[in-house]
């Protein structure tokens, strides 16, 4: 269902816009089951900003990725392993990872989970002059 004040994709056509992510994630739970045990929404988009909640099953990973933006991700439920530069990070519910641009990592999750990842997405020019690509604009 689109957000009001939105298109399809997520893009914001208004300049506010609140979201209730307990509701978000227990809508997500009734659309089970999820390809590769992961569900992901686009709750707002801008040029400049992606705001994107995630749910996984149990044992689910997004393989090693990066993002072309500096990005946050709040874990709102359950636990997820966080692994970026020979580091593995324990992440549970109330805690807020942050990682630099174009970085390399990986997310499992070690029980059932549900986050919020925020990109400050980079500007098109900057983009395109970047060496390597993410995922599209």
């Amino acid at each position: 269902m689109p957000i009001p004040g939105s298109n399809d994709d997520g893009t914001m056509t208004a300049d506010l816009a609140q979201f209730d992510l307990t509701n978000a994630i227990a809508e997500a739970k009734q659309q089970k089951p999820w390809a590769s045990g992961i569900h992901s929404r686009t709750l707002f988009k801008k040029a400049d900003l992606r705001v994107v909640l995630i749910s996984m099953e149990a044992g689910a990973q997004l393989k090693e990725h990066h993002a072309d933006g500096t990005s946050s991700v709040y874990v709102l439920k359950g636990r997820i392993r966080y692994m970026t530069q020979g580091q593995v990070y324990d992440l549970r519910a109330g805690s807020l990872f942050t990682l630099g641009a174009s970085i390399k990592h990986s997310v499992e999750a070690t029980e059932e989970a549900g986050f919020l990842l925020t990109i400050s997405w980079p500007s098109d020019e900057k983009l395109h002059n970047m060496p390597h690509r993410g995922y599209g604009t």
